[in-house]
């Protein structure tokens, strides 16, 4: 779509990586809490302001809860911008933690295996990183299912939420994604 994908997730790992973050904050991502609005709202404002994102971006992993979802608007209003769609993957619990549990990394390169639906070659040097585990993915799936119950209904009444089935092969799922984002 020529537009950058930002994840939240993927800016927390790095400001960890670059030491940006708080001790006492990065002991509570491992332990599968969720990081503070104000930090992530900065984060979101910081990245969607750079070049790549003038045409557009593809926020992944935010908003999580409503009231992320109001700063978001209000961050976006001040710029003259708006959501176009907002993108719900609806995928069974039990799927959600196969997903993450079996999830590796390579330590030398930083690629990502899955055990079971993408193993790693047999020269992988592998890690499972520490919100990877199954009992820190199961506190962030019933804390994300808890804050997320407001979410969609807050979406649904801007009318611009669109239930894409996650369940499938990589470009199953992603050409759903597509005709949802390609919808009006």
């Amino acid at each position: 779509m020529g537009i950058p994908q930002v994840s939240t997730g993927d800016m927390l790992r790095a400001a960890k990586a670059d030491g940006k973050l708080p001790a006492d904050l990065v002991a509570q991502m491992a332990g599968g809490a969720l990081v503070p609005d104000g930090v992530v709202i900065g984060l979101i404002d910081e990245r969607t302001r750079k070049d790549d994102c003038a045409p557009g971006f593809l926020l992944d992993g935010f908003p999580r809860t409503a009231p992320q979802a109001t700063a978001l608007d209000r961050l976006l209003a001040a710029r003259g911008q708006k959501l176009d769609r907002v993108v719900a993957l609806e995928v069974p619990h039990d799927l959600l933690l196969e997903r993450a549990v079996l999830r590796r990394a390579d330590k030398r390169t930083g690629q990502i295996y899955h055990l079971k639906y993408n193993p790693p070659p047999p020269d992988a040097d592998l890690e499972v990183r520490t919100d990877d585990r199954e009992d820190v993915v199961r506190k962030r799936l019933d804390v994300y299912e808890a804050m997320t119950a407001e979410l969609l209904p807050y979406y649904e009444g801007h009318g611009i939420l669109r239930r894409v089935d996650g369940v499938g092969s990589v470009d199953e799922v992603s050409g759903r994604v597509v005709q949802a984002l390609d919808a009006k």
